[in-house]
């Protein structure tokens, strides 16, 4: 089994700030100066919808660089939280708590761990999210047949890599991201439908229980 799309993005591309704290409300993406008023105008609009998102969960896939597939579930719980927990045969879950990206792997008996600040999640996650300004820099909007998707890279070239973001359009709904790291390998994430839901089970989201229920200390 290939590594998950959440370490890929955690190790492969630390694009969404590498100078920012772990957790603070910072901003995540700085649209370049050479977009297009339109351009811009999607950029404002996805950046109010994921401002937007509370507490949802749905389902997701994952096709990893080698063309493997994983399917899972996705709850996320702005600001800062979120779960990846992948169907078996896969023994693994990704968790943010706030501050913190875990991946635990029951089968590799591994436990990683990632400030929140230096994942592409903190995008997502952030208090305020902003696609407006930042250290990294929106270098294309594109529009496909039934929305459009954003890409960044690291501004400061402090990391390699990019990220793209996909929207559905009217109405305008997150449908996933995909990430190309400094080797040219590429994760996709494919979203589901997301559905809010008013109160999510805050152990959802602690880390320490994933450990224990690993039993690793």
């Amino acid at each position: 089994m290939s590594l998950p799309s959440l370490r890929a993005l955690a190790v492969c591309v630390a694009l969404a700030a590498a100078s920012l704290s772990a957790g603070l409300p910072a901003p995540a993406i700085a649209a370049s100066a050479s977009l297009s008023p339109a351009d811009q105008a999607l950029v404002d609009k996805a950046t109010a919808y994921l401002q937007g998102l509370k507490s949802v969960t749905g389902r997701f896939t994952q096709i990893s660089s080698n063309g493997s597939t994983s399917t899972g579930v996705f709850y996320m719980q702005r600001p800062g939280k979120a779960r990846f927990q992948y169907d078996p045969p896969a023994q693994m879950v990704v968790v943010s708590d706030g501050y913190n990206v875990s991946v635990v792997d029951d089968r590799l008996k591994t436990h990683d761990q990632y400030p929140l600040g230096r994942t592409p999640l903190v995008i997502l996650l952030a208090r305020q999210v902003r696609l407006d300004r930042g250290g990294a820099v929106v270098t294309q909007v594109d529009q496909t047949a039934d929305g459009f998707s954003i890409t960044a890279r690291d501004g400061r070239k402090a990391a390699a890599g990019r990220i793209t973001l996909n929207f559905s359009n009217d109405p305008i709904a997150l449908r996933g991201w995909s990430v190309i790291d400094a080797q040219g390998r590429e994760t996709k994430v494919t979203l589901g439908a997301l559905t809010s839901v008013s109160d999510l089970d805050p152990n959802l989201f602690a880390i320490q229980d994933d450990r224990a229920r690993s039993g690793r200390p």
